[in-house]
Formats: structure tokens, sequence, C-alpha cells
């Protein structure tokens, strides 16, 4: 049996207020991370912009530093004083790169000796989530764990336009 008119438009007008509300609490959320990451970055003494650079590295290094900058949307010149201020500060460390056709070519990598500063500081965060994941069953993580990297795809891409145009 066909939905009716009026019911076809109650529909629409909530799948609209139930995206609108997802997108709300994705800014939401993204400003609550920013703020806990910031936290963080103080308790270690690093600018936000380290703190977000640090993790560019831990997830994706090895890496150059000009495709550091370029993941990270910033100027190689900037670059440069981050990278100086992770060295001094124990984080990363300056290597050749055996791949590059340079011999003056450098990789940057995490020195993950300090990982456990990190791990003991989002303890409280990692715990929660833990605690709410026990709430959705496996097709339920499946499905959250698909939205997110597809959202986080599309914040990419919007990132990647931004950065070229």
């Amino acid at each position: 049996m066909a939905s009716t008119t009026p019911e076809r438009a109650m529909d629409k007008r909530r799948r609209r207020r139930t995206t609108t509300e997802i997108k709300e609490s994705l800014r939401a959320l993204s400003i609550q991370l920013s703020l806990l990451n910031h936290q963080i970055g103080a308790h270690l003494d690093l600018k936000d912009v380290d703190f977000y650079c640090l993790d560019l590295i831990n997830r994706f290094g090895p890496l150059s530093p000009s495709t550091l900058a370029r993941r990270a949307g910033l100027h190689p010149a900037t670059m440069t004083g981050i990278l100086d201020r992770l060295q001094r500060g124990g984080w990363i460390t300056r290597e050749r790169d055996p791949d590059g056709v340079d011999r003056r070519a450098v990789a940057v990598r995490a020195l993950r000796d300090r990982n456990a500063e990190l791990f003991q500081l989002y303890s409280g965060m990692n715990a929660s989530m833990d605690d709410i994941f026990t709430g959705y069953d496996d097709a339920q993580l499946d499905l959250l764990a698909d939205f997110l990297h597809r959202a986080t795809e599309a914040g990419q891409s919007a990132t990647d336009e931004l950065t070229q145009g």
C-alpha cells in the first residue's frame, strides 16, 4: 500500500530533522574533540598545530616534511618551525629518507617512547567510548564505522578542495 502524500511529507520532514540533528551532533563532537585535544596539547606543552601535525605523523608517518605540510594544509616554511618544536620536545626525529632520490631528503618519524603519555591523557575518553560501544550490537557498530569513515572522507575531500582552490 502506497504512502499518502501527507505521510510522505511527514517522512521527509522527519528525515530532514534527523539529518540536521546528525550534522549538528557532528559539529558538537568536532568542537568537543578540539577542546579535548587542546587540553591534552596544553598538558604536553604542545601548540594545537604541533599536536595535530604529531597526530598526522603518528598515523601516516614516516612522512617527508613537504608531504606533512600538504596533509596539514600548511606552508612548508611553517612546517619547519613545527618540526623544530616537535624535535626539541622529543616527539619526532628527522632521518635521511632511504627511498629519496635526493640524498638530502628527510623523513619525519614519531618517537614511540612518548606514546604512553598520550595514551594516559586519552584514557578517560577511551574508557567512555568503550562504555558507549557496549550499547550497540555488531551490525550497529559496523554501520557507525562505515558512516564515520565516509564522513571522514567527505571532510578530507572538502579540505582538499579548499586547500587547492
